[in-house]
This record gives C-alpha cells, sequence and structure tokens, in this order.
C-alpha cells in the first residue's frame, strides 16, 4: 500500500476519532479505511489506536504519527504543487472566509500580494465569525482567530498568534476612573464578546500570575467591531487583538487599560475541509499564507500606545 495514503487516512481517522466519519469525508468504504490503518499499524509495528465499540482514542505511538505524519503530508503537497506549478500555471477563483477586521486590515493586502504573482488566480471573500459551516457555504478555506478549535472534521493549520488588549476611550477613563488590577474591573462597564467570553469571564496574566475576573456590561456582541465602535463612544473598556485597535490607540482615541496584565492571546488558524483533491490554487494560496505569516506577521508584536494613567481617579 502507499505508505503517504495510510498516514492521511490514518490522520482522517484520528482526527475525527472515527472510522465511520473518516470513511465518508474521504468518499471510502469504512473496510478500506480499516485496512489501511491496520496495514500502517503492522508496517511500523505499533498500535496507532485503541478501539472499543463506542470510541475510537490515539495511543503514545498514535500522538507521535499525528504530530509528525501532518508535516510529512503538508511537505509532500509543497512538492506537488511546485510539480504541477511547473508545468501549468493555477487559476480559477478561491473563496476563502475571514472575521470582517482581520479581512480588510491584513487579509487583503496579502490577498493584494498574491494576485500581483498570480494573476489567473480571483478571490471571492466571505465574512467567518467562525461558525460558518464551510462545505455548505463552499469554501475553499477560511481564516479563524480564537483561543482553541473545537471542529474535528476541519484540518486546521496554525498561521500564528495575536495578543489581545483592554482598551477604553479618553472621556470614559475621565469619568469613570482607570482600573488598576483585573479585580477593578469589576466596578466598570465591561464590553463584552459573547463568542470569545460567553460565560463573562476574562483571564489576564500578569505580574501575579494568571488571574480570571468576572465581568459585566451594557452591552455584549458575538464579534468585536460594534464593541470597539461602542468603546471609541466611551460607553466601556472593551478586549480586541491588536490589529483592530492599533490606529485607535496611535491617534489616542482609545487607550490601553491594564498594560501589565496580558488577557488571553488568540490563534490564528486556516481551516479547510480536506487535504484530497484540493486545487492547486488553493495549495499555493495557503502556502504563501504560511510563509508570509512567519516572516511578516506584524501583528504578534504588542502595541506601542498610549496607556491609561492611574492619575485619573482609579478605581482598583
Amino acid at each position: 500500500m502507499d505508505r503517504l495514503r495510510a498516514i492521511e487516512i490514518f490522520t482522517e481517522v484520528a482526527r475525527g476519532r472515527s472510522f465511520t466519519a473518516a470513511a465518508v469525508r474521504l468518499g471510502m468504504a469504512k473496510g478500506n479505511v480499516t485496512k489501511h490503518v491496520k496495514w500502517l499499524e503492522d508496517s511500523l509495528g505499533a498500535q496507532l489506536l485503541t478501539r472499543t465499540t463506542k470510541s475510537v482514542s490515539l495511543t503514545g505511538a498514535g500522538l507521535s504519527l499525528m504530530e509528525t505524519g501532518q508535516d510529512l503530508l503538508d511537505r509532500f503537497d509543497m512538492v506537488k504543487t511546485a510539480v504541477r506549478g511547473a508545468v501549468s500555471a493555477p487559476k480559477g477563483t478561491i473563496r476563502v472566509g475571514t472575521p470582517p477586521s482581520f479581512g480588510a486590515a491584513h487579509l487583503v493586502p496579502l490577498v493584494t500580494a498574491f494576485s500581483a504573482k498570480n494573476p489567473d488566480i480571483q478571490f471571492a471573500m466571505h465574512l467567518d465569525d467562525g461558525r460558518v459551516d464551510i462545505v455548505g457555504e463552499g469554501l475553499d478555506l477560511s481564516l479563524r482567530i480564537a483561543p482553541s478549535l473545537k471542529d474535528t472534521s476541519l484540518i486546521a493549520q496554525k498561521l500564528g498568534s495575536v495578543p489581545q488588549l483592554l482598551v477604553a476611550s479618553p472621556s470614559y477613563l475621565a469619568a469613570k476612573g482607570v482600573p488598576v488590577t483585573p479585580e477593578g474591573l469589576s466596578q466598570h462597564d465591561c464590553l463584552v464578546n459573547a463568542l470569545k467570553s460567553p460565560t463573562n469571564f476574562w483571564t489576564l496574566t500578569g505580574p501575579g500570575g494568571k488571574k480570571s475576573v468576572r465581568v459585566a456590561g451594557s452591552m455584549r456582541s458575538n464579534f468585536g467591531e460594534p464593541l470597539r465602535h461602542a468603546a471609541l463612544l466611551g460607553q466601556g473598556i472593551s478586549m480586541h487583538p491588536n490589529y483592530m485597535v492599533a490606529r485607535d490607540i496611535r491617534e489616542n482615541l482609545l487607550r490601553i487599560v491594564l498594560p501589565a496584565y496580558q488577557p488571553t492571546q488568540l490563534d490564528i488558524y486556516a481551516v479547510y475541509p480536506s487535504r484530497r483533491n484540493m486545487p492547486g490554487r488553493v495549495r499555493l494560496f495557503l502556502e504563501f499564507l504560511r510563509e508570509r505569516f512567519q516572516n511578516t506577521a506584524e501583528w504578534q508584536t504588542e502595541v506601542a500606545g498610549n496607556t491609561a494613567s492611574v492619575l485619573v481617579s482609579p478605581h482598583v
């Protein structure tokens, strides 16, 4: 059997913890999926999966193969893309989902740079707040920004990470005071992202270690822009990725609150349904994203800007 194909099939089973689900995603008979995994275990001389009538779990050897096998498959995909690209230039439309703010601030410049080198490839961009059904919407891939991903049916490649900041307008801080400890947030109007903080807890790491603080306020939203605008209007303190508020901070429209305490950072993922039969144009764009995020990820650095002064009636 083909070792790379067997590793790909094993990876699909391990990701979804199901032979049946893997067979559906791969378009194979369940019996063939089982044969490939059994052959791979025999050829490696190690049990990779523990099977019961109700569940499938990874052994230590299986977990190791998941970590190294994914890299092997990615490298082989790069080779195939390079070889095919030497024969014919990729063309067509890439349908990509993105969070709105990140899409406008960072994905559009990346798409522009990619298109300059690949003029026969077009893009159709779609709003994805993290809950879009990629398969149902016919997307080739989507960028998702979250502390972690829950949908194990999708393949996810981590591209980078982005810090978050607590911010508020100068007018709000002048009227309500400046918190100097995480506990002080309980006395403030905190504008909460319902997707990132569904239980109204903000986790901050600072000089005293990690602290989780329950917050509340006058507004909740399932995406960040309404909360950012509410903060600009002086309604309260909000939490955002650097890229959403960097300009506001530089222009003194918002100030960083509790700069010594770092909110939980977010990871940036490219997610897509399957590697099988992925168009060459999508593989090429994924490789472009991986390279750009590694080399020019300016959103990974802290924003240099205004911090809230504790001289303004601090609330602790």
